[in-house]
């Protein structure tokens, strides 16, 4: 413990650099105005905006990263409350009780309990970060090649069969991601594989034209293929004076929320959005007065917002800890790590203790930053929204664009994005997740290159990789994740069948 409190003393002169505040200011103002903009989501904008940090040193980048991560998750709830339009889908579960409140003239209230849920969350979820990760990397370190094999695998299993209401799509998401990963040269054997005698491949397809085309260019392309709204689309809401109202009632509500989020954040596949759905539930199954949720109750708006912020640092104690990301926006912050030069997993609490440290007390500061910006911000945004979709599409393909050719100054890595943006397009049309690609990209080499390890040092060939208890959970859990959903949609089927053959006699 002492030595994580040292880590900590450690980290913060980084964090107080001008450079890195500005960065973590600048995050979440840019964070809450893509929450705020319909179609857009912090995995986009870190997409995006990953770029911009190039020339940034690694705290403030990952500064800037956890501000937008933050920011976005409380701007969701922006449009969810005054124009029951979620911003994000983790803003969902927020319209139904937000909108009616704004529509009895409390948006402004509605607004303060979203931002000060939102906080609380966050905050919550960055001391869990701060307190779970170090344990947790510890226990890292006793995994052996084969372990390391085994974890990658679930993690790939573990996103793509239970993030796809239908495991084959996700399977396939993930194979196609593996296929994208093992592009290049094998760093084993000096042969190249899949790069088609073409120089810009032999180093890989890099994961910040894959994040790009598979997360910014399909909403962009929805953005512009979407009907003009006229001014009669638009209802108005009165957003009224801010109402006495005792925010202490809301306590036991941020609590049990705050726990709700961070479990969840913790397993993989599930998210902020699965978090918000499963406080909002739960509150309104606890309270007596089970009535008045959906018609405007000021806890059916903090409890979903406070878990789906308390799912955000908590949804990185995986990744960082064990390099397997709990979701989309988490996989692609394992991304913007590795642009930097550090690599998730145990190594990285070792190596580079101030710079991981210092994100995670960025995610507390940004919190504390989301307040106060949120206070001013929520009503400026309320203009932008109604902005055309049709302008906002090309400003993000103009973003896109610049940032993934100042990777390389490559037009040909420009042109695989829109490749990527529309296949990416297509798998979101016909319900094929793309998050399960995407960790099949970083997760695949690892695998590869850890089985290959396992083969080479272990006595008893194959079987060597079948050994020792961790790696014999692991498989349990894989066959687990794999297994019983695949059951449970055949027994469905059956079920359904034999109700229509009973219907028909």
């Amino acid at each position: 413990m002492g030595q994580v409190f040292q880590h900590i003393l450690d980290a913060i002169p980084l964090l107080l650099a001008p450079m890195t505040i500005l960065a973590m200011i600048g995050g979440t103002a840019i964070g809450i105005a893509v929450g705020a903009l319909p179609g857009l989501s912090a995995t986009m904008g870190i997409a995006v905006l990953i770029p911009l940090t190039f020339t940034m040193s690694p705290v403030a980048a990952l500064g800037m990263i956890a501000g937008i991560y933050n920011g976005a998750m409380y701007g969701g709830s922006i449009p969810a409350i005054l124009l029951r339009i979620p911003g994000t889908p983790a803003g969902v579960a927020t319209v139904f009780d937000g909108y009616p409140m704004a529509q009895k003239g409390q948006a402004n209230l509605a607004l303060r309990i979203s931002l000060v849920s939102s906080s609380i969350g966050s905050a919550v979820s960055a001391v869990a970060l701060l307190v779970l990760a170090p344990p947790l990397s510890m226990i890292a370190l006793k995994f052996s090649a084969a372990n390391y094999f085994w974890l990658a695998i679930f993690g790939m299993m573990t996103i793509a069969v239970l993030l796809s209401s239908n495991p084959i799509k996700g399977l396939l998401s993930a194979g196609f991601g593996l296929f994208v990963g093992m592009i290049g040269i094998d760093m084993l054997t000096g042969i190249e594989r899949f790069a088609f005698n073409r120089l810009e491949l032999l180093s890989g397809v890099d994961i910040i034209v894959l994040l790009t085309g598979l997360y910014a260019i399909p909403p962009a392309i929805d953005l512009a293929l979407s009907p003009i709204k006229t001014d009669t689309d638009v209802r108005p809401v009165q957003q009224g004076d801010t109402v006495r109202f005792r925010w202490s009632s809301l306590i036991p509500v941020w609590i049990k929320a705050s726990l709700i989020g961070v479990i969840t954040g913790i397993i993989p596949a599930l998210g902020g959005n699965v978090a918000a759905l499963f406080a909002w539930n739960e509150q309104r199954r606890s309270d007596p007065d089970k009535e008045k949720y959906g018609k405007g109750a000021p806890e059916g708006i903090a409890a979903p917002e406070c878990a789906n912020n308390a799912d955000t640092a908590a949804t990185l104690i995986p990744a960082l800890t064990l390099g397997i990301p709990g979701s989309s926006v988490a996989a692609v912050i394992l991304g913007a790590l590795l642009v930097h030069g550090l690599v998730p997993g145990p190594q990285l609490f070792r190596e580079n203790a101030d710079i991981t440290y210092g994100f995670m007390l960025a995610m507390l500061v940004t919190s504390g930053l989301m307040l106060l910006l949120g206070r001013f911000g929520a009503r400026a945004f309320v203009n932008v929204l109604k902005m055309p979709p049709q302008l906002l599409a090309p400003m993000i393909f103009i973003l896109a664009t610049v940032g993934v050719y100042a990777i390389h100054n490559s037009m040909f890595e420009v042109w695989m994005m829109l490749g990527f943006g529309i296949l990416g397009y297509f798998m979101e049309k016909l319900n094929i997740p793309t998050a399960p690609a995407v960790l099949a990209v970083i997760l695949g080499p690892i695998a590869e290159e850890n089985l290959r390890r396992a083969l080479l040092i272990s006595n008893n060939g194959v079987i060597g990789i079948f050994q020792g208890t961790i790696s014999i959970i692991l498989i349990v859990l894989i066959l687990a994740t794999t297994v019983l959903p695949i059951l449970n949609r055949l027994m469905s089927r059956k079920k359904r069948e034999a109700v229509a053959a009973g219907s028909q006699e």
